[in-house]
């Protein structure tokens, strides 16, 4: 798990703002990138679910690479 240290901010006794430090900022930003890649690859496998598919033994024949 990933540990935070932020610091708030106020305005009339409610936290409006978390500060961070700038690793740890960092860290939420590369694993929120990570989070995004994982959900638009999820996305794609999802639309080509249906796709034909070729074995390799296949393509190879197709592409005239056959030993």
């Amino acid at each position: 798990m990933l540990a935070l240290h932020p610091e708030f901010l106020t305005r009339e006794g409610r936290k409006v703002f978390a500060v961070l430090p700038y690793e740890e900022f960092c860290r939420i930003q590369n694993i929120l990138i990570d989070f995004e890649d994982l959900l638009e690859l999820r996305q794609a496998k999802a639309e080509e679910s249906t796709a034909s598919t070729y074995s390799l033994k296949e393509v190879k024949t197709l592409l005239g690479i056959t030993p």
